[in-house]
């Protein structure tokens, strides 16, 4: 079962609307409900431990996943590890992301600030193993700039995990030496190598994983966010 339609299965279950599903669980409107389900959309980790609050038979390790049984209270763990050779893996050990596919990426560029578009992106799980500060997001690739075809290529349809470099720290040295990273500015989504910074005017040099492709400069001032590129969480070995 998709992820919006476990959301539209407990609003069922519980007789609500749209506008009444949002009231319960304390939304101001019903906006991010109604894009969850007219949109089959994922819904974020917030959205979910809302729902957990207001109606807390719901398994919220279900709702996220769909994994496990839909109502707390009623998971066999022992029918589950006896018949399968796969290990349960707490919801503890998960960080739901906000991902940025290619198609919402347009959207991104306006709505990036804006809480209750964030809450309407579809989410990714992350496998962590402590606990993480800051603001992550994840992005799908798009194009083959950072493929050079060794073992630091980013691929086209690779999902990136990205941790956010505040504003802030744009002044001082960013530390192109450990990272590549997420450019969100005014033209779109890049992803690159930065290799170069001029902190007094403001800009960086991109360079691209892929000869095929020139180095480039963006001011700062174009920029409204920074990630650092963490890891790849998904690639596909598809030909």
């Amino acid at each position: 079962m998709e992820a919006w339609r476990r959301i539209q299965t407990i609003m069922e279950e519980e007789g609500l609307n749209k506008n009444s599903f949002s009231k319960a669980i304390g939304m101001t409107n019903n906006v991010t409900i109604t894009r969850i389900i007219n949109e089959k959309r994922s819904p974020s980790r917030s959205t979910c431990e809302k729902i957990a609050k207001a109606f807390p038979k719901y398994n919220l390790h279900w709702m996220l996943t769909g994994e496990g049984n839909r109502l707390n209270g009623s998971i066999d763990e022992c029918d589950i590890l006896c018949n399968n050779d796969a290990k349960i893996i707490p919801a503890t050990n998960f960080m739901n992301v906000p991902l940025i596919p290619v198609r919402a990426s347009a959207g991104y560029l306006t709505g990036y600030g804006d809480t209750e578009y964030i809450d309407t992106l579809p989410t990714i799980p992350v496998i962590v193993d402590r606990t993480y500060h800051g603001r992550y997001r994840c992005f799908e690739v798009d194009g083959d700039s950072m493929d050079d075809g060794t073992r630091d290529a980013i691929c086209d349809k690779d999902i990136v995990l990205g941790r956010e470099v505040k504003q802030e720290f744009w002044k001082c040295k960013l530390h192109i030496n450990d990272w590549d990273f997420i450019i969100i500015h005014k033209d779109g989504v890049t992803i690159k190598r930065i290799i170069e910074h001029d902190t007094e005017a403001g800009i960086i040099k991109c360079h691209p994983l892929n000869p095929m492709y020139n180095d480039f400069e963006l001011s700062l001032n174009e920029v409204y966010e920074l990630y650092n590129v963490i890891k790849i969480v998904d690639r596909s070995t598809r030909r």
